[in-house]
Formats: structure tokens, C-alpha cells, sequence
């Protein structure tokens, strides 16, 4: 989960989610820089070549630097300080930026596909070595991407969706190489558009985990890697805690989790010792930010008390 650090030293914990987000900030930049660069490059060979494998991958290219601003702007917004419009801040904007990634990568498939199909279908001479040659380049600056996001990747949706651009990226361009190298050893021309097609059918796969993460996540469902019968488990067993109910958790952020729930105590004399205790061991499965109302099995309760959580 990543969210396994202690807490309890928390100006250490600063510290070290200062440095992170400055190294990460480091990562975004340099990764905008290289690839808008590589981008130019690409469209201007794939024009040049006339090669739809060049011009599909900077397509894909270009929709990650999109992808790479949008992260960055939404690391950005995540720390816009909480106000009395916006009381959590704009953190959920890095939910909305993860969702929006997902929706652009997928455009882009379709835009590759109706391309490619076309060119399968009328193929047209292709300049290989010089494909093999841009595409190579491609590998490196990719690969040394995704290679800036490796050690945060699972911290992050955001950053696990330039990571997962990245390295996906990589393997295309891996694909243009060696499509390049085909048609100049056979002269195939048809190899180009199956690239194409393989292509968009690489970044399907890559992004629909992305997308199916980010939709949970606008629709405050529990999020992926955060189990809510082992969080139940976690507080049920604190000493003096009899029930747990109205239980709901939520991401603030792409990074932060919020939990809501009713606790029944045996004993409210002991409320604030095992609040303490719960929200320390809430922290070590990965929520941060908990509420918490306290009640006597004798007490009723407000919100229709029956509500048990079903396993879906």
C-alpha cells in the first residue's frame, strides 16, 4: 500500500513528504521537457517518413505530456489551502485530473485505430531505417520517464498514471523500432499500421485500470488497495470497542483517504485513549483523515441503525 511509514515522529514524516513532493515536482518537469522535445521531433519525422508507427506513437507521446502537466497542475492544486467554499481544499481535483488522463489516452486509441485501419487498407511506402532510428530514440527518453516515477508510482493515481504512460510508451516505441527495422530488410509497408494497431491496443490495456480506479474514486467508492473488512477488523478490535457501523470511507485526494464511522463503547470514560488508538492503527491501513462518533450500546441511533455493510 506504501502508506505503511509510522506517523509518529510527524515533523520526520514532513520532511520526508516535503522532499518527495519536490522530487516528484523534479520528476514532472524534466519528463515535460524531454518529451515535449521528443514529441516535435517525432510528428516532424513521421511527416517527413510518412510513417503512421512514428506518428501514432508521438500522437500517444503527446497525449502523455498532456497527461504529465495535468498530474503536475493537479500535485498543484492538492496543496491550495482548505477555504470556506472548498473546506477539504481542491485535492479531489487530482481524482478529476486521473479520470480526465484516462479519457484523453483512450481518444487518442480511437483516433490511432481509425488511422491505422485506413493504411492497412491502402498501405503506402515507408521510410524503415529512419523509423528504427526515431523510435529508438524514443525507448531512451520513455524509459528514463517512467524510470523518474518508478519509486512513487503506488503512492499516487496520478503518478501511477504517468508511470504507467511512460513505460507503455517505451514498449510501443520498442514496437516502431522493430517495425522499422521489417519494412527495411523486407519492405513490407503493411507492418506499419498493425504497429499502429498493436499500439493502440497496448494503451486499451494500460489505461483501464487507470480508468476504472479514477471512476471509483469521483464516485467516492473505497479505494483500490484499502480493504474495508480488514479496517473493521482493525477497530473492532481496540479494547473497549463493542461495534462498528455507519462505516464509510472515501479518497480525498489521489494520496488521502477519509473514513467516517459510529464506534459503540463499553465504557465512555475510556473514549479518548481508544480514539487515539484507533486512529493510530487507521493510519497503518492507509487512512489518514478519520472522524469518529462515540455511543453507548444503550444509546440509540439516528441514522437507521440496521445498516450493515454487504461484501459486494
Amino acid at each position: 500500500m506504501g502508506h505503511t511509514h509510522s506517523h509518529a515522529d510527524s515533523h520526520g514524516h514532513h520532511d520526508h513528504h516535503h522532499h518527495q513532493i519536490s522530487s516528484l515536482n523534479r520528476a514532472f518537469i524534466i519528463g515535460i521537457v524531454l518529451n515535449i522535445g521528443f514529441v516535435l521531433a517525432e510528428f516532424g519525422a513521421g511527416f517527413w517518413f510518412n510513417s503512421l508507427g512514428l506518428l501514432s506513437d508521438a500522437g500517444h507521446n503527446l497525449s502523455d505530456v498532456a497527461s504529465l502537466i495535468l498530474a503536475m497542475l493537479a500535485f498543484r492544486l492538492a496543496k491550495v489551502s482548505p477555504t470556506s467554499k472548498y473546506t477539504y481544499g481542491l485535492k479531489k481535483s487530482t481524482v478529476l485530473v486521473s479520470l480526465l488522463n484516462a479519457v484523453i489516452l483512450l481518444i487518442a486509441v480511437g483516433i490511432i485505430l481509425a488511422e491505422s485501419i485506413e493504411k492497412f487498407l491502402h498501405p503506402q511506402p515507408v521510410e524503415g531505417g529512419a523509423i528504427a532510428w526515431v523510435a529508438g530514440i524514443g525507448v531512451l527518453i520513455n524509459g528514463f520517464t517512467a524510470w523518474l516515477f518508478l519509486k512513487d508510482k503506488d503512492k499516487d493515481l496520478n503518478v501511477k498514471g504517468a508511470y504507467l504512460h511512460m513505460a507503455a510508451d517505451a514498449l510501443v516505441s520498442v514496437g516502431v523500432v522493430v517495425s522499422g527495422i521489417i519494412i527495411m530488410h523486407t519492405g513490407w509497408y503493411v507492418i506499419d499500421p498493425v504497429i499502429g494497431i498493436v499500439i493502440a491496443l497496448v494503451i486499451v490495456y494500460s489505461t483501464w485500470g487507470l480508468l476504472r480506479d479514477s471512476l471509483r474514486l469521483s464516485l467516492d467508492g473505497v479505494p483500490v488497495g484499502t480493504d474495508l473488512s480488514e479496517i473493521e477488523e482493525v477497530m473492532t478490535t481496540v479494547d473497549g470497542v463493542e461495534s462498528v457501523h455507519h462505516l464509510h470511507v472515501w479518497a480525498i485526494s489521489t494520496t488521502e483517504t477519509a473514513l467516517t464511522a459510529h464506534i459503540v463503547l463499553s465504557d465512555l470514560s475510556r473514549m479518548e485513549e481508544i480514539k487515539e488508538e484507533i486512529k493510530h492503527h487507521l493510519v497503518h491501513v492507509g487512512v489518514q483523515h478519520a472522524t469518529l462518533e462515540f455511543e453507548l450500546p444503550t444509546a440509540p441511533c439516528h441514522e437507521g441503525c440496521g445498516a450493515v455493510l454487504s461484501n459486494d
